[in-house]
């Protein structure tokens, strides 16, 4: 038996090696570097740990930190929604054998597969007045055009729209491949005891997705917390600041104000966040599947 670890050891260490180099190293790296107040103007400021807390002090009292993290959530809240409704819907009417809905699906995946640089781009086209072929459409129907990335209502909205197209594939695949692996007796129970295809959905398809529909929110949670190529690209957080998310606010501080450690802080404080959310999502919903 120890012979036998030590062999699970030596074949886990490449893979450990990697975690730690990739993961672990640059973890330690921006929590101690919060903890300084580094600022790439005063190299004596590198390894200064004389008010570890003062940037988190400092954030409580920050306005504009605390006005992102209000722009951030609803961001999140907003695109997790709808990216879960859309793919939802998409993988019942996609859950089929059909030759022809498997072509679809390949297509359905074009928005998740372009570099993020590239779905910004044509998003800020779309949005751009003079060569939007939106505002066209909406011009030969006689509805208004506005200017949407530089209207402080509709540029958050416009960053929303954007990334609910680029991933609303994502929970597309996740909960169609949950679908195909549904075993088929307790549907089949439902429907020789007479139950609807609405009964059938809300008390037998829904707890048997639970498990999926966990995961995609958590995953979908956390990459909404990494929406910068959309901002940087659509709007670079204008118009004013209504669109300047917390994870844009950090790099704002950090490469151009040069003040990483307070970048580093506010990283750290949404990674804590993230996980406490990620935590009690689970804790409060939970995993069991349980189909009477």
């Amino acid at each position: 038996m120890r012979r036998r670890t030590r062999f699970y050891w030596l074949l886990l260490s490449p893979a450990l090696a990697v975690l730690t180099v990739v993961t672990i190293v640059p973890f330690l790296f921006l929590l101690s570097t919060s903890l300084t107040p580094l600022n790439l103007a005063r190299p004596a400021t590198w390894w200064d740990f004389s008010a570890p807390l003062a940037n988190f002090v400092e954030l409580l009292g920050d306005h504009r930190f605390l006005d992102s993290l209000g722009v951030q959530i609803r961001l999140s809240i907003f695109t997790v929604a709808f990216q879960l409704l859309l793919g939802l819907g998409a993988s019942l009417l996609l859950n089929s054998r059909l030759r022809f809905l498997e072509t679809l699906r390949a297509l359905f995946i074009i928005p998740m597969v372009l570099p993020p640089i590239v779905v910004a781009i044509m998003w800020k086209v779309l949005f751009t007045p003079d060569i939007s072929v939106l505002n066209w459409i909406l011009g030969v129907l006689g509805l208004p055009q506005p200017a949407w990335l530089a209207h402080p209502r509709l540029a958050l909205p416009a960053i929303i729209i954007a990334d609910i197209w680029e991933w609303f594939p994502f929970a597309m695949l996740m909960l169609l491949a949950a679908l195909q692996m549904m075993p088929s007796e307790p549907l089949e129970a439902a429907r020789i005891d007479g139950a609807g295809a609405w009964p059938v959905f809300r008390y037998v398809v829904l707890p048997l997705l639970r498990p999926a529909l966990i995961v995609t929110v958590l995953f979908r949670l956390i990459e909404s917390v990494k929406a910068f190529p959309l901002i940087f690209v659509m709007t670079g957080g204008g118009p004013g600041t209504v669109t300047e998310a917390t994870n844009y606010y950090a790099f704002l501080q950090g490469f151009n104000y040069s003040l990483i450690g307070y970048a580093a802080a506010i990283s750290v404080v949404v990674l804590a966040s993230v996980l406490l959310i990620s935590y009690f999502i689970v804790s409060a919903v939970g995993v069991r599947v349980d189909v009477e």
